[in-house]
């Protein structure tokens, strides 16, 4: 099993404290957040941002590799996630959803970039980690 991690590191209060956030690889070291650029939309990082450069990576990846099974070499995958959370549910914040946006430039026909975009959603593994309803609009050419 390949495993990776990162830290987060979080002081004071909820409201007024403010965390970093560090990646395994270093990719990412001592990435500033804060309540505000969670909940408020001020300027800087949060979770859910890093959620759908996650999600938007893996569907990428795992799309190129279905297209690759086909035969098919992509010239461009582009995806963007966005990442849905509710501050107002019972219990706590919730993650509800993950809307993906792709773009596909790939020589070959639409329907068979469509069909693997579909299956490429259902078995990106970020997806599958997603307790959250996963939409999808596809773009290709």
């Amino acid at each position: 099993m390949i495993e990776k991690h990162s830290t987060a590191v979080w002081k004071g209060t909820l409201k007024d404290g403010a965390g970093k956030l560090t990646t395994q690889s270093g990719t990412i070291s001592d990435l500033p957040y804060t309540f505000a650029t969670r909940f408020e939309g001020a300027k800087g990082s949060n979770p859910e941002e890093l959620i759908g450069a996650a999600h938007a990576g893996c569907y990428a990846m795992f799309l190129s590799a279905l297209m690759s099974g086909e035969g098919i070499v992509p010239e461009r995958i582009e995806a963007t996630s966005t990442i849905g959370l509710d501050p107002t549910t019972e219990g706590g914040p919730t993650v509800k959803t993950a809307h993906l946006v792709v773009r596909v430039k790939a020589p070959a026909e639409e329907a068979k970039v469509l069909e693997l975009a579909e299956k490429a959603k259902a078995g990106c593994p970020i997806s599958k980690l997603l307790n959250a309803k996963v939409t999808m609009e596809v773009a290709v050419g």
